[in-house]
């Protein structure tokens, strides 16, 4: 409502109070309308609404299962097991036999080593690639974050569950080396 006209020479009379109950209920009320997002009005790329099937790979990529696995097979089984084969390509000590130290190792004992050790590494890699992701994802839900502690706090488990194998002292310095590795990663890919 508009205030009535003044005569000329009164002074105007103040202008109605600013009603804040009306002005709440527009925004943050029941007479509030949502806005719907659309990313293309921004000047985003347009990208249709994802179907169910998009949505369950989603899921089943997100699991922690699926990240455990992932870790231990791709990055734990096979980079493991390019080490080790490379570290026994490089080894002179490869196919050495003690009882005959001058005799030339044959090609395939050299191989018999290399697969050996690749093996040997492979496994490690996978075990701690598998522990460390399933932590990570553990840690990741329970926190409801994804930043840089998650992968710190579960380096520290990881890397003291490894080395309290070994005593306490060996757990400590696992928990503060594996921490510091995993800070040291996430920050170079952050």
């Amino acid at each position: 409502a508009a205030p009535p006209p003044s005569a000329p020479g009164e002074p105007a009379p103040p202008p109605p109070p600013l009603q804040y109950s009306l002005l709440l209920q527009h925004l943050v009320g029941d007479k509030r309308q949502p806005r719907v997002w659309d990313p293309a009005t921004l000047g985003g790329i347009p990208c249709p609404p994802k179907s169910e099937e998009q949505k369950m790979v989603e899921r089943v990529m997100e699991s922690c299962p699926f990240k455990a696995a992932l870790a231990c097979v791709g990055g734990g089984f096979v980079l493991g097991g390019a080490f080790g084969i490379f570290t026994a390509g490089i080894d002179t000590n490869v196919g050495f036999d003690p009882k005959d130290p001058y005799r030339t190792p044959t090609a395939k004992e050299v191989l018999k080593d290399m697969g050996q050790r690749g093996i040997s590494y492979a496994k490690n890699f996978a075990i701690v690639g598998a522990m460390f992701s399933c932590t990570e994802c553990v840690v990741e839900s329970y926190r409801g974050k994804s930043d840089w502690k998650n992968s710190v706090i579960s380096g520290c488990i990881t890397g003291g569950a490894i080395g309290f194998r070994a005593g306490l002292k060996a757990g400590v310095i696992g928990c503060g080396g594996f921490a510091a590795f995993s800070a040291a990663v996430d920050y170079y890919l952050r």
